[in-house]
């Protein structure tokens, strides 16, 4: 059996969903959709490790705030499923058409992240293939490193809704997109019991 440990870029992912106006598939089940991109019977599933940044409060989003921080708690009730983070930066902005000036805040580490753990992996011989749900061309050179280092070893490429990168799916051993039937049958259920008896549920903005 072929062991496959899954890789997911957030925010990647999250745009992805955004751009086709798939608010209803937020409520993810990172586990089943990793799962349901398995082969059958031939590949079976070490772990699942999904990166992302905690939403910067900026005054006016605190429902985003509590909407993430809902979705994280709930997958961290999956065993296989490990989150980690990066963090927002700070960038002012300024237009240059008016000379408006507000502040603007840029995700960083995710890309450094993924590709940190996708080695470690490797070089520990966590897995024979990588599924890299991403379309985000800056993670090209790792994966290239990677089989380069390990020729035994597969990275195959899970596109996201409208993410494309020719650069990051060429170097990958392959590649495919992800459709919407995988998002549909791969929804967290309306309520998610943690550990502690609490009960989290799914978002209303999100349904």
């Amino acid at each position: 059996m072929q062991r496959v440990v899954v890789y997911v870029d957030g925010f990647n992912l999250y745009f992805g969903l955004r751009s086709k106006g798939w608010k209803k598939y937020y409520w993810l089940d990172l586990l089943a959709l990793a799962t349901s991109l398995l082969k059958e019977n031939q590949q079976e599933l070490i772990q699942v490790h999904y990166f992302t940044s905690r939403i910067c409060d900026n005054g006016r989003n605190s429902e985003d705030i509590q909407r993430q921080t809902t979705y994280l708690e709930a997958l961290a009730t999956f065993p296989k499923v490990v989150s980690h983070f990066g963090h927002y930066l700070e960038k002012p902005r300024l237009c240059k058409t008016c000379g408006a000036k507000w502040k603007d805040y840029e995700e960083k580490m995710t890309d450094v992240n993924i590709a940190v753990q996708m080695l470690t992996d490797a070089f520990e011989d966590h897995f024979d293939t990588a599924l890299l749900v991403s379309g985000d061309s800056d993670l090209t050179t790792p994966v290239s490193r990677i089989l380069a280092r390990f020729p035994d070893k597969k990275i195959i490429v899970a596109l996201p809704p409208n993410r494309r990168s020719h650069q990051l799916t060429k170097a990958a051993t392959g590649y495919f997109v992800i459709n919407e039937t995988a998002f549909r049958r791969s929804q967290l259920p309306m309520e998610v019991q943690r550990a502690d008896g609490y009960v989290l549920q799914r978002p209303i903005y999100w349904k």
